[in-house]
């Protein structure tokens, strides 16, 4: 950067959270500076290519498109790259599949000022950088897995919590059921059946239990 601010693009659906961002960010004009945004994945290729920042810093879901796909077109086409992906979603498969599409760092949106700024230029310095509490989780459950410690789900990418929420659905249970009997609210049941949604790539309930019953993951 020969001391000049690192120059950030923001890639987020919510203007919201990109205003939010650039008010955070505007604290620390001398190590970084965002010089563009884009609330689609069209609109950062054209500013990206335009632009050629020193970091992307995109969240994993772009309305009805992937941050994820983003990350990997980006790094293809200009390898080295720095591509931070900056979201809500506290999931060890989306940051293994961050990693395979070659991120530079997931990072949560929980995160401060300060950190978020450390992490860039650390990103930008060629560290891989990634959620502290979310990087062990997902060590614990490599380390569980490789141990052979499975729990029916972990091939299809289901991380522990789903497999129990999914279990629950098989057995007939509603949301707010699911919710009492895990003791959590109802809105985190529901976004853990999206993401079980998503990983066994079903659009409804009676899909993804007719498809944990095929693949014989509860007996």
């Amino acid at each position: 950067m020969d001391g000049q601010p690192l120059r950030v693009v923001l890639v987020d659906d919510h203007e919201m959270v990109r205003t939010g961002l650039k008010a955070m960010l505007s604290r620390f004009t001398g190590q970084v500076q965002v010089v563009g945004e884009a609330g689609d994945a069209a609109t950062a290729r054209q500013v990206i290519a335009t632009l050629n920042p020193d970091i992307v810093l995109a969240d994993v879901r772009l309305g009805g498109q992937s941050g994820l796909d983003l990350c990997r077109e980006l790094v293809r086409d200009a390898p080295g790259r720095r591509v931070v992906l900056l979201t809500v979603y506290d999931d060890e498969q989306y940051l293994f599949q961050a990693m395979q599409a070659g991120a530079a760092g997931y990072l949560l949106k929980r995160i401060d000022g300060p950190e978020l700024v450390e992490h860039l230029l650390r990103a930008y310095a060629g560290t891989i950088v990634i959620d502290a509490g979310l990087a062990a989780r997902a060590g614990a459950s490599a380390a569980r897995l490789q141990a052979g410690e499975f729990w029916p789900g972990a091939r299809l990418g289901l991380t522990q919590r789903e497999s129990e929420v999914l279990s629950l659905m098989v057995a007939g249970a509603s949301n707010r059921a699911i919710a009492a009997e895990l003791v959590v609210g109802e809105e985190t049941v529901k976004s853990h059946v999206r993401g079980i949604y998503r990983k066994l790539d079903v659009a409804d309930r009676a899909a993804a239990v007719a498809t944990a019953l095929r693949e014989g993951l509860y007996r």
